[in-house]
């Protein structure tokens, strides 16, 4: 009898062990649609898709990180996932850019630090495209947050966003190349501040794991950015605006 009750709490720890140690994560999908410049510089302006994911809980083996209902607000200091999905800059859409090379559409993977608070918050992420131009991309930020409803919240602050000299060169630079091609000056863009704005956004909770989320920015091109001759054509102002449905999931808690 001592060793079947023996028998029975070691194979009850076992699968505790096996429940526990299997992974979890929990996180919020959105997708949707955005107005921005049809390219940077422009002052044409374009629709496109646009999506987010954020990353609210993940538990692998012994290592555990934020928390497995993604409603929960955690407030403090905090790891954060980042994500931005830059769309394709193709020369016969835009008869302006005729002898500039294409370029592909981006996607951006990294990570972050933010701090919450029960009115503000804060954040700097680092981006890498994976897809894309390969190269890094910093956002930092900060919020003032104002709940307007128990479903309602309403944020507003400012944003930077610095990109390193590929970057840079990618989106604002003219190659000799390209020069003669274009009839645009040569020009080396060099990383830096690239943009300063302010962004407004809301928060809509429709219930259960549905939300809505918006947000409208404005932007001025700051460093090479600014003086690059592909902004010369355009504008060195640049709005936006994005309206997507989100949806929070937990998986294998």
């Amino acid at each position: 009898m001592k060793a079947l009750t023996l028998g029975m709490a070691l194979a009850t720890l076992t699968v505790a062990a096996a429940a526990q140690a299997e992974p979890g994560v929990s996180f919020t999908f959105g997708a949707g649609t955005s107005l921005a410049p049809a390219y940077f510089g422009s002052d044409d302006y374009e629709f496109g898709p646009t999506g987010t994911v954020r990353l609210h809980g993940l538990q692998i083996g012994q290592f555990s990180f934020g928390s497995p209902d993604p409603s929960v607000e955690r407030m403090g200091w905090g790891l954060r996932g980042a994500f931005r999905y830059l769309r394709s800059r193709e020369a016969a859409d835009h008869p302006e850019l005729t002898g500039l090379a294409d370029i592909d559409a981006a996607i951006e993977l990294g990570l972050g630090i933010g701090y919450e608070a029960e009115r503000y918050r804060a954040f700097a992420d680092l981006r890498y495209g994976v897809i894309g131009h390969e190269s890094f991309v910093a956002e930092l930020g900060a919020d003032a947050k104002l709940r307007a409803s128990d479903r309602l919240t309403l944020t507003a602050g400012p944003r930077l966003l610095i990109g390193s000299d590929r970057y840079a060169a990618t989106y604002f630079g003219v190659t000799p190349v390209e020069s003669v091609a274009s009839g645009l000056p040569a020009f080396a863009a060099e990383g830096g501040l690239l943009t300063a704005g302010v962004q407004v956004g809301m928060a809509y909770d429709l219930g259960g794991d549905w939300g809505l989320e918006g947000t409208v920015g404005y932007a001025w091109l700051q460093g090479d950015a600014a003086d690059s001759p592909i902004t010369a054509m355009g504008s060195r102002t640049q709005g936006t605006a994005s309206l997507m449905l989100t949806r929070r999931f937990t998986l294998g808690y």
